[in-house]
């Protein structure tokens, strides 16, 4: 397995590429289960980084929106 950091080092679309490839190994079958519960295992890790990415990212637009909308409102009161 991967470890933390390494993890915490892919981006989004590192991420959800690496996903998808799972995601097709998964689905064609052919492997063992141990292979089987590796790569759900490793899908899982994967589908977290996504989340953590995709979670910041609306962190993110929610501000530049909050803070758009303060602008607005500071500017409707002169």
């Amino acid at each position: 397995m991967t470890s933390k950091v390494a993890e915490e080092s892919l981006g989004y679309e590192q991420a959800r590429d690496e996903l998808i490839e799972v995601v097709r190994r998964l689905e064609a079958g052919g492997t063992t289960l141990e292979e089987s519960l590796a790569l759900w295992e490793r899908g899982e890790e994967l589908a977290k980084v996504c989340r953590r990415w995709l979670d910041g990212a609306r962190a993110r637009l929610d501000a530049a929106l909050a803070e758009e909308e303060e602008a607005g409102t500071e500017g409707d009161a002169e």
